[in-house]
């Protein structure tokens, strides 16, 4: 799943369906800090530009 153009963060439902994982596993990836992410009031926001370094970083740890 691509964010749309312009879109700069992820609801944790839509970065979930962006990396194909759960709920749990996205927040052990925030907990860890493998995942950057941030809250406005009670919502947590996840940058779509730390889902393309996260996904970066396994590809370049997979080669």
């Amino acid at each position: 799943m691509q964010p749309a153009p312009g879109v700069l963060v992820l609801t944790v439902p839509e970065a979930m369906a962006a990396l194909k994982i759960s709920r749990p596993k996205l927040y052990d990836l925030i907990r860890s800090g493998e995942l950057r992410s941030f809250t406005i009031g009670r919502a947590r926001r996840v940058p779509a530009e730390a889902v393309a370094a996260y996904i970066r970083k396994r590809m370049e740890e997979a080669a």
